[in-house]
């Protein structure tokens, strides 16, 4: 299995969301979490839910794999 980095999906988030010109505050409430738990994800100081990942690749528009480096697209 592939080695898992919270670290590393947070920076994915981070760029995916700075890349569509959303705010945290935005892709919090799209996503139905507090602003304050997006910042805990970018920082890889929180693991997110396996729907709220869901949620996060279907508004950043691409996948789970992709948000947890399990592929590069």
């Amino acid at each position: 299995m592939a080695d898992f980095s919270m670290v590393e999906t947070g920076k994915r988030i981070r760029e995916l969301r700075k890349g569509m010109n959303m705010s945290q505050r935005e892709l919090a409430e799209r996503a139905g979490v507090a602003q304050n738990t997006v910042s805990q994800y970018e920082n890889g100081t929180s693991e997110l839910s396996l729907s709220v990942l869901a949620n996060f690749a279907k508004i950043l528009d691409t996948t789970a794999d992709y948000l947890l480096g399990l592929s590069e697209y």
